[in-house]
């Protein structure tokens, strides 16, 4: 996003803070739109019609397994229905407005949304009516995934377009495909989160409004937080009012996060590690600079659009949770994972970590088998979030060690020191633990940011002088 498009949110922020009654379809209407309105161009121009269009359906056919009876009436939702359908069909009339710097001007034609509406109302009553057993909750979390890993693996989308241009008759060539789906590895999370709470009965009653709201929450659509759909309809129905303070601080929330990002981290992008410049440096002192302005560079890149998104929300009233609380400042590996993308933690220990790790506890293994097992998996899981290749593997598989290794020595120590140290003591070894947590998350920053684990390796030999 440019500074543009964010100062264009705050104003529709700001106005749709300040409605009363037809606030939730106003929000509704603004993330619908700001779903196409964002999306980069593709390989494929028609893609950047029907990647959102897929978007919004699929949020709308999840809302469907999700929602309780009681959610599902006419009168509910019938404004929902058409300001999703009016905002579908004002995009695609831009064939016809040309308002080009708005959003592009080669939408499919009318017959062509003609025919996917209707068929997908078609399938909306048809699921509607359908019952729900428990094991569709668990096929649609399996689906999702298989989608996410699809959209991840280069291999994967040009086997897939090749296949389509063999269709059409045209040989298959060198180009590299790519689908740019935004948001959809936030927008994954949240699906995945209603599906497992809905199955255990855990998820409130919404309706389709609140429910679409949730899930592409423009604020935080792009770039997080990844809020729990109970906590953020509790806000959505009853916004918090914002007195002077509150102005001041959701200001400041997000004025700080512009200066993170397009001042910090854009400056720290001139000078940050990349594939270029492990072939360039031949000083390890060089190297280690430009390592940390990486490690810098992504901190302040990802909390400033964080700090945009918490600013962007409050001033509508909502509340979005916490995603950094200064990880570069902890002593150890664990704590640092607490503080960073805090959001995304939560939900791989509330979903993966402690579902395997009960698990493993019912077949009687060893404790420290059952962390190695279970930290390496989640953060390798973690990694290939991400994308999947080898570099992020690589990633997960060395933060999950580390934090193995953390754990124990944590025990080894713990078992040993009775009595607690003193004041002066306990902050040389805060420092030493910051210095080196940092030291250590830096050197992981190498598989995730170089192109090929060679290049993380290149640059591992010039760091350490090998």
């Amino acid at each position: 996003m440019t500074v543009f498009n964010i100062g264009i949110l705050a104003l529709a922020a700001f106005v749709i803070g300040r409605l009363g009654k037809g606030r939730e379809l106003a929000l509704l209407g603004a993330s619908v739109f700001v779903v196409y309105w964002l999306q980069p161009p593709q390989q494929f121009v028609s893609l950047v019609y029907w990647v959102p269009t897929a978007t919004i359906a699929i949020t709308i056919l999840c809302w469907l397994l999700v929602s309780a009876p009681e959610s599902h009436t006419w009168r509910q939702n019938w404004p929902a229905v058409l300001v999703v359908i009016a905002v579908m069909l004002l995009v695609d009339l831009n064939q016809f407005f040309g308002l080009e710097k708005i959003y592009m001007t080669t939408t499919p034609r009318l017959w062509m949304f003609a025919l996917a509406l209707g068929l997908f109302t078609v399938l909306f009553f048809i699921l509607i009516k359908m019952p729900r057993p428990l094991y569709i909750f668990g096929a649609a979390f399996v689906a999702i995934i298989l989608l996410f890993v699809f959209l991840k693996t280069p291999f994967f989308i040009k086997t897939a377009f090749e296949f389509i241009n063999s269709l059409r008759g045209q040989q298959p060539g060198n180009s590299r495909y790519l689908i740019s789906w935004l948001g959809f590895s936030y927008i994954a999370f949240r699906l995945m989160h209603t599906l497992r709470d809905r199955q255990v009965n855990r998820l409130p009653a919404l309706t389709l409004a609140e429910y679409v709201n949730y899930v592409i929450f423009f604020p935080a659509f792009t770039a997080g937080p990844i809020d729990r759909a109970e906590r953020f309809v509790q806000d959505l129905r009853n916004p918090v009012a914002l007195a002077e303070q509150d102005w001041m601080e959701a200001g400041t929330r997000f004025f700080v996060g512009l200066f993170k990002k397009f001042v910090i981290a854009d400056a720290l992008t001139l000078i940050a590690l990349n594939d270029v410049l492990v072939g360039q440096v031949k000083s390890s002192a060089w190297m280690w600079f430009f390592l940390y302005a990486y490690s810098l560079r992504i901190y302040f890149d990802f909390s400033g659009y964080t700090d945009i998104a918490i600013g962007l929300a409050r001033i509508m009233g909502i509340r979005l949770p916490e995603n950094f609380t200064s990880p570069y400042l902890k002593p150890n590996l664990t704590q640092f994972w607490n503080s960073w993308h805090m959001t995304l933690t939560q939900w791989f220990r509330a979903y993966f970590f402690n579902p395997i790790t009960r698990a493993l506890r019912t077949k009687e293994v060893l404790v420290p088998l059952i962390i190695l097992i279970t930290q390496i998996s989640t953060m390798v899981v973690i990694g290939l979030w991400h994308g999947v290749a080898w570099g992020f593997a690589l990633w997960g598989l060395w933060h999950g060690l580390g934090l193995f290794i953390q754990n124990r020595w944590s025990e080894f120590i713990r078992s040993r020191i009775k009595s607690p140290l003193p004041a002066q003591g306990q902050l040389v070894l805060n420092m030493i633990g910051i210095f080196l947590t940092f030291i250590f998350v830096s050197l992981g920053w190498l598989f995730f940011t170089l192109s090929t684990p060679a290049l993380a390796l290149q640059a591992l030999s010039i760091l350490f002088k090998l």
